[in-house]
C-alpha cells in the first residue's frame, strides 16, 4: 500500500469509527435506557420513521435528543476544533510544544469568564453571557498578542510565543486578583468548575453554529496544507520558494483564535487535546499536513467523545470535569512522546 492509499485508508477507517462512537456514546449515561429506546428516538427525529411517534416526546425523548445527543455532537465539534488548531499552532510557531492556548487564549477566556461570573459583566447577552464573555476574552487576547508580536517589525515564531506567555501571565494575574477581591466561595467554585471544562451545557442551538465553524476551519486549513508544510521549513526557505508566510501566519492565527473562542464558549477550557493528538497522528502518518489535518480532526473528535463518556460514568450520580480526565490522560502520553527517540517534529514527510 503506497503513502496516498495508506492515508485514504486511515481516513475511511476513522470515519467509520467516528460514526460508531457517536451512536455508542449516546447509549451511556446515568439514566437507564434501553438500546431500543435510544435508537427509536433517533429514528423518529432523524428519519421520521412511522410507528415511532410515541418517542417524539416525553422523558426518554428529552434525555436522548435534548441532553445526550447534543453533548456527543459538542464533544465531536470541540475535539475536532482543538486538534486542528493544535496542528496549525505548532506549524505557525514552529514549536512542537505549542497547543491552541500557546497565545494565552486559555487565560484570556478564563479572565472573561471570571469577570462575567464575579461581577455580572455581559449579562445583557442573556443566559449564555458567561460563555460569550469567555469567547470575547479569548478572541481579544489573541488579537492583542498578534498586535504585540507585530510591533518593531515582522512577526516571527519566537515573538509570538513570548508575547503569548507574557499576556497569559497578565490575564492569569488579573483573574486571581478578581477572585481575591470578590471573596465569594460560591462564585469561585463556579469559576473553577468552568475553567476545568464541561460539555454538560450542550444545546442544539450551539451545535448548529459551532459544528459548521469547525468543519469550515478544517477544510480551510486542509486547503492550505502546502503553506503549513512550508512553515515547518522556516521563513527563509519559504521566501526562496516564492512564498511570504507573514500574512498567512497572521491569518491562520486569527482563524484559530475564532475556532478556539467558540470551543471555549461552549465547553470551557480543555487542554492537552491540541498537543497530544497532533503528535500521535504525526507518529503514524508523518508531517505532511494534507494527511495530518483530516486525520487529526477525526481522531480528536473520537478522543473527546469517549473522554466525555468516561466523565459521565466514572463517578456514580456525578460527573467528572472533562478537563481533569483529559489532563490525566494527556500528561502521561505527552511524557511518553517526549522520551521516544524515533519521533521528531518537522521531520521528513513519510
Amino acid at each position: 500500500m503506497n503513502r496516498k492509499d495508506k492515508g485514504s485508508f486511515i481516513i475511511i477507517v476513522l470515519i467509520i469509527v467516528l460514526i460508531v462512537s457517536v451512536l455508542a456514546a449516546i447509549t451511556f449515561g446515568n439514566a437507564q435506557l434501553t438500546l431500543q429506546d435510544v435508537y427509536s428516538v433517533l429514528g423518529y427525529e432523524i428519519f421520521h420513521f412511522k410507528g415511532l411517534e410515541s418517542y417524539g416526546k416525553g422523558a426518554i425523548h428529552d434525555v436522548v435528543w435534548l441532553i445526550r445527543f447534543p453533548r456527543v455532537m459538542l464533544a465531536l465539534s470541540v475535539g475536532m476544533g482543538l486538534s486542528i488548531c493544535g496542528v496549525v499552532m505548532q506549524a505557525v510557531v514552529k514549536n512542537s510544544l505549542a497547543d491552541p492556548y500557546v497565545l494565552g487564549i486559555s487565560s484570556g477566556a478564563s479572565l472573561g469568564a471570571t469577570i462575567g461570573i464575579l461581577f455580572g459583566f455581559g449579562a445583557v447577552f442573556g443566559s449564555n453571557f458567561i460563555g460569550i464573555m469567555a469567547f470575547l476574552g479569548a478572541v481579544l487576547v489573541s488579537f492583542f498578542v498578534l498586535l504585540i508580536a507585530n510591533i518593531g517589525g515582522t512577526v516571527n515564531a519566537g515573538k509570538l510565543v513570548l508575547s503569548g506567555m507574557a499576556v497569559s501571565a497578565v490575564c492569569t494575574a488579573f483573574s486571581n486578583f478578581a477572585l481575591y477581591l470578590a471573596n465569594n466561595d460560591n462564585a469561585s467554585a463556579e469559576v473553577m468548575f468552568w475553567v476545568m471544562g464541561s460539555l454538560a451545557g450542550a444545546k442544539w442551538s450551539q451545535i448548529l453554529v459551532i459544528l459548521p465553524v469547525m468543519i469550515l476551519g478544517t477544510i480551510l486549513f486542509w486547503i492550505q496544507s502546502r503553506s503549513l508544510n512550508l512553515m515547518l521549513l522556516g521563513d527563509e526557505v519559504s521566501i526562496t520558494l516564492g512564498t511570504n508566510l507573514h500574512r498567512m501566519r497572521n491569518f491562520y492565527l486569527v482563524v484559530c483564535s475564532l475556532m478556539i473562542g467558540f470551543c471555549v464558549y461552549a465547553a470551557g477550557t480543555i487542554g492537552f487535546i491540541g498537543l497530544i493528538i497532533p503528535h500521535a497522528v504525526r507518529m503514524c502518518v508523518g508531517t505532511d499536513h494534507k494527511k495530518v489535518i483530516p486525520i487529526c480532526a477525526l481522531t480528536g473528535a473520537i478522543f473527546l467523545i469517549w473522554a466525555d463518556v468516561f466523565c459521565r460514568i466514572i463517578l456514580k450520580n456525578s460527573e467528572l470535569p472533562i478537563g481533569i480526565l483529559v489532563s490525566l490522560i494527556g500528561a502521561p502520553c505527552f511524557i511518553y512522546l517526549m522520551v521516544r527517540q524515533s519521533y521528531g517534529f518537522g521531520g521528513s514527510n513519510r
